[in-house]
């Protein structure tokens, strides 16, 4: 079992043997030490067959940064069992062992042969063993030990951020909480005062403060108001070593935003504002724009406008434009010169956020006068009404007044009015207007059953200026009378069984009107007088606009009689009466004993002849068929082309067509000759052109014929060669075509038709010497130049 103190570690094991430290005067890392020694001890018993050891441990202690040229010593281990005559070896193991420490195996001191940093890590545990150099053996078993870095101030503190970004209210009270910074050392804080960071304030005073543990910014001046100032930088230093002399620091950079409260009042710049309207703005039209200013920013800017007082309180009104805070002054009643051509009114302008904390300033609004001056303007008539409605019967005679419009000129000059109506509400020409009075008489008959309702426009212009008009709407509704008798709801055929009984009901008669009637429709029905006493069938009249036909005897017979035609009068009880006569047509039908119908003549328009269904289907398709067929015998129409002339796609160069070729004349017949291209042999290099005279006769070269099978463009390169370094070849405006073009030629254009853009005169009189073909060119070009001379 094994047992650790914090600074001395005795270890024993089997009978309890003295342990010693052996003191020495080395110094390696620049401060005095005693010699730090591990012993180990063990006696062999023979009784037991394992060995008895003893251990005396120490923590090895070590100065980080050892800035010397030596190994720093670290300590020596030794065993009781070490006769110094070299039999016993010191093996060292564990963190950093044989790279880090390194121990001499035969005095057992440990050195250090590297620079040692306790942030990277403080702690270094080893294990350390004495074995028999001659047999290997372990003599004491191997046991752990510690070496411990000691800390020194070698890191300066280091703040969380590079820059903090804070923000406050403006007029805040001393002592306000900003924002706290904290800055951390990597150095041992339970080793001195390496790690103990103290807080001072760099730049930022006297409007700040830092606390000196804990790194809290706070306020340290009254009234700091952000329309005079509103950032601040501040910088904070963090000092180690509890702030005294020789510690390491470190700083950061705090800005600092004072944020808006509404500390201002809105305040207008000018106390009296002046506009001016034209009587004739429309409404809801601006008349102006007035701004009180305030200092403040955001909501704590917004400015609500009002008009508490004046004379327009009532004819004007104030928006507030949230974009721009301005008030806004829109007309909310018409305006008339001749009436009021002044306006004075009192606006106001309030805050719509105010901070009860500063009402102490004073009254967050102020208040302005707005004048306004309206202007008179040529005004169009004005109607009596915005609208006119009128009543006139259906019945009435044509040319009566039905109502009459009036417009007058609302400026001083009163100028006479003249009215018309709009025909294109009008179309008919129902009603006409007198242009002087105003007076709306009616030119058509009306009909209420047609048209109810007739709205037309009438237009008001003044006889001097006839631009300014005005339009009103007209709604003129027709009254009815009694001009329509009632007739049949619907068109009634009817039947009756042969075997029919008498007083049987066959029919129910129901009754309509076109004129309306305030109190409802009351409908009776007879039969007409012809055929009261001798029809075959009686009416009643159910008193409730319905009538029924009952049978007046007990059978019928359709052979002898088949079709019934029963006058019925309809009568209404408004005035005038109106009343009609309708008929009523019955068939006679064979009919079971249940009375249900069997035949008669009505059969037909209950079963109406006509074809199947299956000899309609067989049209249908035979129309089909039909025009499909027509379809497809204009398709194949149109698809019939006329033989093409180039049959074969590889023999296309026979059929080259050229238009508009310019050659070298009518006699020049040999300027295309495409079958050349096909046989070689047969080129006559003799043949010179005979539209031109050469001045020198040259020997034309002749060169190797070409073989059947070369290739097209290899011969026309071929022939081009020849006539390039031909002296004998025309240079005259000839064009020669070839089936290959190239990819491209260096040669410009040969055209005369540039020849017009040189500045510098031409002479064209060698024209006249080049023949009679060419005198109408010497004609068209001689006399221009002889003008120009002139």
């Amino acid at each position: 079992m094994r047992t650790y103190h914090c600074f001395w570690l005795l270890f024993w094991a089997g009978q309890p043997h003295q342990s010693f430290l052996t003191p020495l005067s080395k110094r390696t890392s620049g401060f005095p030490e005693k010699e730090k020694v591990l012993v180990l001890s063990g006696n062999n018993r023979q009784d037991l067959h394992r060995s008895k050891r003893s251990w005396m441990w120490n923590q090895f202690f070590l100065l980080e940064e050892y800035t010397g040229t030596d190994y720093q010593y670290v300590g020596k281990l030794h065993s009781d069992q070490d006769k110094g005559d070299g039999s016993l070896k010191y093996i060292l193991s564990g963190d950093g062992a044989g790279d880090l420490f390194i121990i001499n195996e035969n005095t057992g001191d440990i050195q250090a042969t590297k620079r040692l940093d306790r942030e990277e890590k403080p702690v270094y545990i080893l294990r350390a063993q004495a074995i028999n150099r001659r047999t290997g053996r372990p003599v004491e078993p191997e046991s752990e030990f510690i070496i411990k870095i000691h800390d020194i101030n070698d890191n300066e503190p280091m703040f969380t951020k590079d820059v903090y970004n804070a923000s406050i209210p403006e007029m805040s009270d001393v002592g306000t909480f900003v924002v706290q910074v904290t800055a951390t050392d990597a150095d041992d804080p339970t080793y001195g005062n390496s790690a103990k960071v103290v807080y001072s304030i760099l730049q930022g005073q006297p409007y700040f403060s830092v606390e000196s543990e804990t790194g809290i910014i706070k306020t340290a001046l009254l009234n700091m108001d952000r329309e005079n100032r509103e950032q601040y930088q501040v910088v904070i230093q963090a000092k180690d070593m509890g702030g005294q002399m020789g510690g390491l620091s470190g700083t950061t950079t705090v800005n600092i935003t004072l944020t808006d409260v509404n500390d201002n009042p809105p305040r207008f710049p000018q106390s009296t504002y002046q506009f001016r309207a034209p009587e004739s703005t429309p409404l809801d039209s601006p008349v102006g724009r007035i701004k009180a200013n305030d200092a403040d920013v955001d909501e704590n800017a917004e400015i609500e406008y009002s008009i508490t007082e004046g004379d327009g309180y009532d004819t004007f009104g104030i928006t507030t434009d949230k974009d721009t805070q301005e008030g806004i002054i829109t007309v909310k009643k018409a305006l008339d010169f001749e009436s009021k051509n002044l306006y004075i009114l009192k606006v106001e302008a309030t805050n719509t956020h105010v901070d009860p904390r500063f009402l102490y300033l004073g009254p967050f609004k102020d208040s302005a006068t707005v004048r306004i001056q309206v202007e008179d303007v040529d005004e169009p008539p004005m109607f009596s009404r915005p609208a006119y409605i009128m009543e006139v019967k259906e019945d009435v005679p044509l040319n009566s007044v039905i109502g009459t419009v009036t417009a007058q000129d609302p400026d001083a000059a009163k100028n006479p009015v003249k009215y018309s109506v709009d025909r294109h509400t009008d179309m008919d020409r129902v009603f006409n207007i007198n242009s002087g009075n105003g007076s709306i008489f009616t030119s058509k008959p009306l009909d209420r059953e047609t048209l109810l309702w007739h709205n037309i426009t009438v237009i008001a212009a003044e006889i001097n200026n006839p631009k300014q008009s005005s339009r009103v709407p007209v709604f003129i509704k027709v009254l009815d009378v009694n001009d329509n008798a009632p007739e049949f709801a619907m068109f009634y055929e009817t039947f009756v069984c042969e075997n029919a009984k008498a007083e049987q009901l066959i029919q129910t008669l129901s009754a309509v009107d076109k004129d309306d009637s305030y109190n409802g429709h009351q409908f009776s029905f007879s039969l007409a007088p012809e055929a009261a006493s001798s029809s075959n069938f009686t009416l009643q009249d159910n008193r409730d606009n319905t009538a029924g036909i009952f049978t007046r005897k007990t059978r019928y017979n359709r052979h002898e009689t088949s079709t019934y035609f029963l006058p019925v009068v309809i009568s209404d009880n408004d005035y005038p009466i109106q009343s009609s006569t309708e008929t009523v047509t019955i068939r006679v039908c064979a009919c079971d004993h249940r009375g249900k119908m069997l035949s008669c003549n009505a059969e037909a328009l209950i079963h109406p002849t006509g074809l199947s269904t299956g000899a309609l289907i067989a049209i249908l398709l035979c129309i089909i068929i039909l025009l499909v067929t027509v379809v497809l015998f204009a398709a194949l129409r149109r698809q019939r082309k006329k033989e093409p002339l180039i049959i074969s796609k590889e023999d296309i160069r026979d059929n080259i067509v050229s238009y508009n070729d310019e050659g070298g004349g009518e006699e020049d017949t040999q300027a295309f000759d495409i079958g050349t291209l096909r046989n070689p042999e047969a080129i006559d290099d003799n043949k010179l052109r005979r539209d031109i005279v050469p001045e020198t006769l040259f020997m034309p070269r002749r060169t190797a014929t070409a073989r059947d099978n070369t290739d097209v463009r290899d011969f026309i390169n071929q022939r081009l060669k020849e006539n390039d370094t031909d002296p004998t070849a025309p240079p005259y405006d000839s064009l020669a075509t070839y089936a290959y073009e190239g990819n491209g030629s260096v040669a410009e254009s040969l055209s005369s038709l540039e020849s017009v853009t040189t500045d510098g005169d031409q002479d064209y009189d060698y024209l006249s010497d080049w023949g009679p073909r060419f005198k109408k060119l010497a004609d068209m070009y001689g006399p221009m130049d002889s003008d120009k001379d002139s």
